[in-house]
């Protein structure tokens, strides 16, 4: 099996853009931080350490892994909104107030409550 220099950059591409998702998922957005959600991340990373083992001139499965794993998320994403909806899966993403018209806060004044500035 031969290895790609655009497979092995593409897939180094592609695995920073998903362990960096998964991270700031993890800890960001969630409301409280495990050590499981963690081992989320440490999963993903592993599976990338241990398909560098092999040797890149030999093949190019780090890069096809990265690129499985970027895949794998988006797939999750779509089936996640085809299946639950719009509004699920903005709570889901941690917008729960996506796609709801924001509603206008700023105080309303009246003529007697206006004063001059100086």
């Amino acid at each position: 099996m031969g290895s790609s220099q655009t497979v092995m950059s593409v897939g180094a591409c592609c695995f920073g853009i998903a362990i960096g998702y998964i991270t700031y998922r993890t800890l960001v957005r969630a409301e409280r931080s495990a050590v499981s959600d963690l081992a989320t991340v440490v999963t993903a990373v592993g599976g990338g350490a241990v398909t560098g083992l092999f040797d890149p001139q030999q093949g190019d499965a780090f890069g096809w892994y990265s690129i499985g794993l970027l895949v794998g998320l988006a797939v999750f994403f779509l089936l996640f909104f085809a299946m639950n909806g719009k509004a699920a899966t903005a709570v889901f993403m941690g917008a729960p107030d996506a796609g709801r018209p924001q509603k206008d806060e700023s105080p309303k004044t009246t003529g007697a409550d206006v004063r001059p500035r100086r």
